[in-house]
Order: structure tokens, then sequence, then C-alpha cells
């Protein structure tokens, strides 16, 4: 068995597949090891992962996941993933190169991540050249799903949502400002943040909704994607939840800047298997 997994920080995709092409799709919350250490991670796969298979079974596991920024970060998922499935090989990258892999194939262009957090990079084909930094949900990650909690949080305390869609939003949300507050604060806010995105979604018709999602995706555009050298020349890719149930206010963002839209893919986890079983063929 080889398990392939794309991990973001609120949920986690396995795909378990069996003899080579039988595939079994599994779930877990997501993690990052930015927020987490091995020791939780095991403690995830443990609980919500292993009932699910045989660990003994496990010959291969490509793992894709937010926060592998660098050898460290990346150790911190590796050495769960050993531990729990002894006897694999484990390979640990980050979740752009999942993206790149999924939509870019082995063509140039622009992979974007739009789902809780945000990211970019510029891939040739092969490797990823280029990336503008991504700052995270604290000062960056613009375009995500935290980006617009944040946007539709600091427009209903500062109490410059029009009157249909703040008597919406606390319909929505009965326990509070002061239970919301209490929570954005404590650890996983991120995701907390990001969950605030149904309500923008149950309300997109709203012209003041749509404004703040094209001002967020937007910044996401000029910040990130228009850094790379001959972003208009290659088309432009995106994967994760906040491009997939946005896309048609991202479609107009990115007509407005006359870039070239790819692809737009909720998960990259089926791509990606593809991907590994023909390397495997």
């Amino acid at each position: 068995m080889v398990i392939i997994a794309d991990c973001g920080s609120t949920k986690c995709d396995w795909l378990l597949v069996h003899g080579g092409r039988d595939q079994q799709l599994e779930n877990t919350v997501g993690f990052s090891p930015f927020f987490h250490t091995t020791e939780e991670i095991k403690e995830i796969l443990n609980t919500q992962l292993v009932p699910k298979l045989s660990p003994e079974e496990v010959e291969q596991i490509w793992f894709y996941g937010t926060g592998v920024h660098d050898e460290h970060r990346g150790e911190i998922v590796a050495a769960a993933l050993r531990a729990v499935f002894p006897k694999a090989k484990v390979e640990v990258e980050h979740d752009l190169l999942a993206s790149a892999r999924a939509t870019c194939k082995h063509s140039a262009g622009i992979a974007c991540i739009l789902g809780t957090g945000s990211n970019s990079c510029y891939y040739d084909g092969k490797n990823i050249l280029d990336n503008v930094t991504s700052l995270g949900w604290l000062l960056g990650d613009e375009g995500s799903g935290t980006h617009l909690g944040k946007a539709l949080l600091r427009a209903w305390f500062y109490r410059e949502l029009p009157t249909d869609l703040n008597a919406a939003f606390q319909a929505a949300y009965p326990e509070g400002a002061d239970a919301i507050k209490d929570k954005v604060y404590e650890k996983g806010a991120n995701a907390y943040l990001a969950s605030f995105t149904r309500f923008l979604g149950d309300h997109l018709s709203h012209p003041y909704v749509q404004r703040l999602v094209a001002d967020s995706l937007g910044e996401f555009l000029d910040r990130h994607v228009r850094k790379y050298g001959g972003y208009q020349n290659v088309p432009v890719h995106f994967v994760g939840s906040i491009s997939y149930h946005f896309k048609d206010v991202l479609e107009k963002c990115m007509e407005d800047r006359k870039l070239q839209l790819g692809v737009i893919i909720r998960k990259p986890i089926y791509p990606l298997a593809e991907y590994h079983l023909f390397q495997l063929d």
C-alpha cells in the first residue's frame, strides 16, 4: 500500500492506494509543523487514521503539507509518520509542490493555493523556481479563508456591514462579540477565522460581500501573482476551497488584470495520485 497525503490547516486528505490502482480516501483534521509537535501529529494519526488501515502494510508515503517550509519543519512531520508507519519510505514536501504538480503537470505556470491560508509559486514544469514569501495568517495570507474571515469580522465589529447583512450575521452567530473575540485568540484561530467564509458564501449575491471577496482575492493577485517575472505569459492555476467556491469572483479579478486563468481544483489529491502512479508505472 502507498499513501498520498494533502494536508492543510483545517483538513488532511489521505489517499490509500492498494495494489497500484484501488483507491480509498480517508480524512483527518489538518495540522501544521508551525502549530503542532511530532507527538501531537502522532496522536492525530493514531486516533483518526490508523483505525482505517494496517500500518504494517504501508510501503511508501508521499506527504504534502502546509507549513513544511524547511527541513526542520519537514522533519517534525516525517518523524511522526515514520513512528506510526515503521516500514514505509517517507517523503515530506511543501503543499506548494503539490499544487504545482496537480495543476501545471509538466508545463510552466504559476500555481496558487487559496484555502485556509494562501501561497503561490512559479513552476517550470519540474521545479519551483520562485516563491513570493507567504507571511502567514497574522501578516499575510491574502485571498485566503483566514484573510476573508478577518475582513468580515472587522466590518462587523466596526459597524460597517449594511443593515440587512448585519442582521443576518447576528442571526448566524448568536453567541455574540465576546465569544467570537475569545475564540480568535485561542489555538487554531486561523481555521476558526476561515470558518466565516461559509457566511460569505451564503450571501455572495450581496454587493457588499462581492466587493469584500473581490478585494481580498485582488490583493492576493497583486501582491503575489503579479510579482513573478513573466506572469502575463503563463497560466495561473489555483487549488483550494476558496478558489473553488468563489471562482466566479476570482475569474472576474483575473480578467480585470488580464491574467491567464488556468485550472481551478478544489482538492489536488487525485491529480497527485495520477502523478505518482504514473511515476510508478
